[in-house]
């Protein structure tokens, strides 16, 4: 991976400080627009309470159905953008992304082994594909570390994507065309699930694990020199790469099994940051962080205004803008 340049810090501050702006405004966009908007001239009396029946209502919306799912947004946006930023980094690629290491693709085969076999309801899936995450990444990391560097990690990482997606192929056919559908909208994503009680479980996990991530800026810039020079500046590439792969798989494996598969958040922001920030992680990491909130409120905001008042799944969303916008930024690197 390149280093780039690092830009001054005023120009850090300035592009984080926008960022910041931007993301305020699209919490503003996402938590009045949708089937039901909510005018400009309810937004005083629905946040403090006011009296009749369409405020009552308009608040009732706010608080548990908006609300809810902006904040998973900034909590789910934020992580996969976080755990990209440092999967990058520990393999030196701008392509890397958490489920290289097959943290999505099990968390797939645990939901729909979970939905095939069992006919479980939401909660024993959720669990069902946050077991399957941490069962893959420990395999992988199982198998990799039998080898020098992070190759191992990615070649046993990719062998899992591979099984994985064969047994969700083959249970897949042997599903029942309700449990086909289930599978169907699980698979695109979706922050539908999102609620008072998903948030208190999960923000404040993600929120430690996210802190502990990002004390790690140091040893993410030395793993831009190569593994070699990691040593030689005193971190042990071993436990570097060990914490950092615990810390991928705990932080996405949980919101992955609510949300489903959602994709490209991690690709893409820590891609578009780096260029503007440079690639120095004590800003990239944050950045990435505000930004990864960003995308995933927009995505969420557009699936539910696109085809009012059904709503898409965010996956697809996320998919559709993220696919060509990165094969644009892959076009005029190239250029350059």
């Amino acid at each position: 991976m390149q280093i780039n340049a690092a830009p001054d810090q005023g120009r850090v501050r300035k592009s984080f400080t926008i960022l910041l702006l931007i993301l305020l405004a699209a919490i503003i966009l996402g938590s009045v627009s949708g089937a039901v908007v909510i005018p400009v001239h309810q937004w005083w009396p629905v946040l403090t309470g006011g009296q009749g029946d369409e405020t009552q209502l308009l608040r009732q919306i706010f608080l548990d159905i908006r609300l809810p799912r902006v904040v998973f947004g900034i909590v789910t946006g934020a992580a996969l953008a976080l755990s990209g930023v440092v999967m990058q980094a520990l393999f030196r690629n701008p392509l890397a992304e958490p489920g290289l290491i097959g943290v999505s693709a099990g968390a797939a085969l645990g939901a729909v082994s979970a939905i095939v076999l069992t006919a479980a309801g939401f909660w024993v899936v959720s669990f069902a594909a946050f077991a399957g995450s941490l069962l893959s990444t420990w395999l992988a990391y199982l198998v990799g570390r039998r080898y020098a560097g992070v190759a191992g990690l990615l070649l046993a990482g990719i062998a899992i994507n591979a099984i994985s997606g064969s047994l969700i192929g083959l249970l897949t056919y042997i599903a029942t065309d309700t449990q086909l559908r289930d599978l169907t909208f699980w698979g695109m994503g979706s922050l539908a699930s999102a609620n008072w009680r998903t948030i208190g479980l999960l923000g404040p996990w993600a929120l430690v694990i996210c802190v502990l991530l990002c004390r790690e800026w140091r040893a993410l810039n030395a793993l831009l020199l190569g593994e070699r020079e990691v040593s030689h500046l005193g971190f042990s590439m071993k436990h570097l790469r060990r914490r950092l792969i615990v810390g991928i798989a705990l932080l996405v494996g949980p919101l992955v099994a609510m949300t489903g598969g959602i994709g490209f958040v991690g690709l893409v922001v820590p891609h578009c940051l780096r260029m503007i920030m440079g690639a120095n992680h004590r800003h990239l990491l944050p950045a990435s962080m505000a930004g990864g909130a960003l995308a995933l409120v927009m995505a969420d905001w557009l699936a539910r205004v696109v085809v009012i008042p059904a709503e898409l799944p965010i996956g697809l969303v996320t998919s559709l803008i993220g696919g060509p916008f990165f094969l644009w930024l892959l076009v005029k690197r190239n250029m350059r």
